[in-house]
């Protein structure tokens, strides 16, 4: 089971602020399930003064920063709750005229209303970022002409499987037809700065997020404004927060005003939203949401890019199917090694000794070894950072996974204290090094893999000498089609 704490921003505040928190009864209170901002604000406050004056007895009063160090401390030792953010869930959500959102979904990139009456429903799908990556003259650009054409695309077939899909329930159903939301994400941004030369962490690396991020959004939207003059106008907009002119970026200052502060996030725009604002009002919108950055393990894995917005878990590491185990490799980072001719057995040994880790192999340059900082050595706040950008512009959620590669509750704290006030709505697993470790094994003695080797190294260039008789490492090879890796 995959549980989250749902937490609203007055809990947040009192963590902040140093202040008391009230634990009550769900039966007594039953109507905070549906009310945030300042409305549960108010109605939480009139349950805490009927306690001071004896009407409610089933209550109890701790400070605030102790349930949250347990909240964190729960998280660290066993994944669980994630932390995800109930407020700004709702009062960024553009449909928070029609319903309220009481959770998300399992990755917790889904944030739609669900009511007795209707199932929340979302089609997801993603763009390879890496696809659309652009050499002009000697710089490399993310190509906004193929994106445009790329997300029109996506967002037309996304619609079309609100119809012909199949629903095992009708409230699902209803759901679906009444609000036709689509989550449209992303894939393969590790492999974009990379190509970029960006370390993930660096501020350019945030930036990059910002752009990329507003440049799919604006074009999702304005597809959806295609879709709706072409099929019309999703049953439930009239009131929508698209109705009333109101973009994701803007909710920020609702979310701001709300909370009577605590939102610190660079507002910056790069694009003609005048234009976007100014076509939605005259034709509407096809789809109630359009954006979710799923995790996509699976898919990002067949294409062969770096899953969803994660930073490089490992470069060397095994990965174990059905049809055996696979050793898989940085490309860019062994073309890298190859031009600086230090791509030979010495190499790959200490990549397996360390990890897939660069940081204590001294003879690669630190620029590489920057460039190629695995997740466990990214700062957390560079990831909260450049998902706080991405938020900004994203009409639902992204599954934001955490790295800590040491423990540290101080750490902890800040990294969620930063995430609330950049208005995030949600975040997924929080991981630490003692619930991942790489696969060792010696160059000389065992092998790598468990399936025969057939080929030699990756297609990004010869094989480096191997002494007669060790046998050959099998590594993914994406452009085979005979590479069981995948399967």
């Amino acid at each position: 089971m995959n549980t989250a704490n749902w937490i609203p921003d007055l809990f947040m505040k009192r963590v902040m602020e140093n202040g008391e928190w009230t634990l009550f009864s769900p039966s007594d209170v039953p109507d905070l399930h549906d009310k945030y901002g300042r409305a549960f604000e108010k109605a939480y406050i009139r349950y805490e003064e009927r306690v001071a004056k004896g009407e409610l007895k089933l209550y109890k009063r701790i400070p605030a920063t102790q349930l949250w160090r347990k909240m964190l401390s729960m998280l660290f030792e066993t994944g669980h709750p994630w932390i995800t953010f109930k407020d700004p869930c709702n009062l960024r959500s553009p449909q928070q005229h029609v319903g309220v959102v009481h959770s998300s979904n399992l990755c917790t990139e889904i944030t739609l209303n669900t009511n007795c009456s209707e199932i929340a429903v979302c089609n997801l799908g993603s763009i390879n970022m890496v696809g659309h990556m652009k050499l002009v003259g000697e710089t490399l650009r993310f190509d906004h002409d193929k994106l445009k054409k790329t997300v029109a695309t996506a967002m037309r077939m996304l619609d079309n499987v609100i119809d012909i899909n199949y629903y095992a329930v009708r409230k699902a159903r209803d759901s679906n037809l009444k609000h036709r939301p689509v989550g449209l994400g992303i894939m393969g941004f590790q492999d974009c700065l990379q190509l970029l030369r960006i370390p993930y962490a660096s501020q350019e690396a945030v930036e990059f997020a910002d752009r990329s991020m507003e440049a799919i959004a604006y074009f999702s939207y304005w597809a959806s404004t295609e879709l709706a003059e072409e099929r019309g106008r999703y049953a439930s907009y009239k009131g929508s927060l698209w109705d009333r002119g109101i973009m994701p970026q803007d909710t920020l200052n609702l979310l701001r005003e709300e909370r009577g502060g605590y939102v610190d996030i660079d507002m910056s725009e790069s694009m003609d939203w005048k234009a976007l604002r100014e076509r939605i009002k005259r034709l509407g919108m096809r789809n109630s949401n359009c954006l979710a950055i799923a995790p996509t393990a699976t898919i990002a894995n067949i294409i062969g890019v770096s899953a969803s917005i994660e930073p490089t878990f490992q470069n060397l590491f095994v990965k174990s199917n059905l049809s055996g185990e696979f050793t898989i490799v940085n490309e860019y980072l062994v073309a890298d090694l190859k031009k600086l001719g230090l791509w030979d057995e010495v190499m790959v040994a200490d990549l397996k000794y360390f990890d897939g880790n660069l940081a204590r192999i001294d003879r690669i340059p630190s620029d590489l070894r920057r460039l190629y900082a695995t997740a466990f050595e990214v700062e957390p706040v560079w990831v909260v950072e450049a998902g706080a950008r991405r938020q900004k512009w994203i009409d639902q959620s992204q599954s934001l996974n955490i790295y800590i590669g040491q423990a540290s509750g101080r750490k902890l704290d800040e990294s969620y204290k930063l995430a609330w006030q950049r208005g995030l709505k949600t975040t997924y697993y929080l991981r630490s090094m003692g619930a991942t470790h790489a696969e060792k094994s010696t160059v000389r003695a065992g092998k790598l893999n468990a399936v025969p080797a057939g080929e030699g190294m990756p297609a990004a260039g010869a094989t480096a000498p191997r002494p007669s008789g060790e046998p050959e490492i099998n590594f993914c090879k994406i452009d085979d089609p005979n590479c069981e890796s995948c399967q």
